[in-house]
């Protein structure tokens, strides 16, 4: 049976780490190496690396800073030196991607899982520039730039596979996440205009909606800390706002988070779908909003349901206090919804 080939973008820690791992430890061994490794005949065995060297596995698992890479070393122990490969690949840097490309051999990837990614919250007007087109170099250009790597490829193979980690924030506005939602909005908008031509080559983009994650993507992300100095001379009402936002955050992940484990499910049942649609939402608690947006096409409705939901400081129209979510209304049994700050799904420490 042909092995399917996988390249996996941030993988460092969080969801990359977890999914290269999980897909090396597949129990059917659908990703398990069957070449040898480039030159590997009468080599010194202490001369190459079972995870750096080129051409020995079907899971490419690749991060911006080789440094960090011990931590999946860790979690793999030498027990798929023939099926994971790790590759340094910064999505922001062409010369980067296109080495990337040539360690793969026959430069085949089935299936590319576009992970890597980072975050940035604060008020918008204490954003600089740079910080601004830090957050959409990563998310949108080098999530552009990487599938522009690969898909000439799958097309002219005629199938592919092409996941990207996204997120609620990028359905909807997140107060304080302007940014970081804006680069996630236009990702969206990226994916849905490709997966209409794409169909004609029999290649499926997949969009995961995660919500809050257990990951380090929080404490990681770059964010605005409420008693710093970036937060001087900010009018009283944006600083007062952005405090309870933050404690909000804090809160909500610690409630309302999804275990990886359950995220990375989702993940792998796109991977191994045939024909995988082009969302697929690690959790329902957040479908309550998404309809509301599309009940209400003004937007008049959900601003003021995320405005009550966050800044209230009643609990009316909430669930029990400190339970981190919204009631929206239609009688008993209607769902109660978790709505994220920020959440933590990509590749930690850019």
């Amino acid at each position: 049976m042909e092995k399917t080939v996988v390249l996996i973008t941030g993988c460092s820690s969080g969801i990359g780490l977890g999914l290269a791992v999980r897909l090396a430890s597949d129990s059917s061994q659908r990703f398990k190496g069957n070449r040898q490794p480039r030159g590997a005949f009468g080599r010194c065995p202490c001369s190459w690396h079972p995870y750096t060297s080129p051409g020995l596995g079907n899971i490419f698992a690749t991060m911006r800073d080789l440094a960090k890479k011990e931590r999946l070393l860790e979690c793999v122990r030498g027990c798929h030196r023939d099926t994971l490969e790790i590759l340094q690949l910064d999505v922001t840097n062409p010369a980067s991607l296109a080495s990337a490309i040539q360690r793969v051999p026959e430069q085949r990837v089935d299936v590319l899982v576009c992970n890597a990614g980072v975050g940035l919250m604060g008020p918008l007007e204490t954003c600089s520039q740079e910080a601004i087109k830090a957050v959409f170099d990563v998310n949108l250009f080098g999530t552009i730039n990487t599938i522009q790597a690969f898909l000439p490829g799958m097309k002219c193979r005629k199938a592919g596979k092409i996941i990207i980690t996204s997120s609620v924030g990028a359905l909807q506005g997140v107060p304080f996440n302007a940014v970081y939602c804006a680069s996630k909005f236009a990702v969206e908008g990226l994916c849905e205009s490709l997966a209409i031509v794409l169909q004609e080559f029999n290649i499926y983009i997949t969009l995961i909606e995660c919500g809050p994650v257990n990951t380090s993507f929080l404490s990681n992300m770059q964010s605005m800390d409420p008693e710093g100095h970036e937060l001087q001379g900010l009018d009283p009402k944006t600083y007062a706002l952005y405090r309870q936002y933050s404690q909000h955050c804090q809160s909500l992940f610690q409630d309302a988070a999804q275990d990886t484990d359950e995220v990375l499910q989702v993940f792998l049942d796109a991977i191994c779908t045939p024909n995988p649609p082009l969302r697929c939402f690690t959790t329902q608690f957040f479908m309550p909003l998404t309809r509301l947006k599309l009940l209400s096409p003004d937007g008049s409705e959900y601003v003021q349901a995320m405005h009550k939901f966050v800044f209230s400081t009643s609990n009316s129209g909430q669930g029990p206090a400190g339970s981190g979510r919204l009631y929206l209304g239609g009688g008993p049994g209607a769902p109660l919804l978790c709505v994220p700050g920020m959440r933590k799904d990509t590749e930690q420490g850019w």
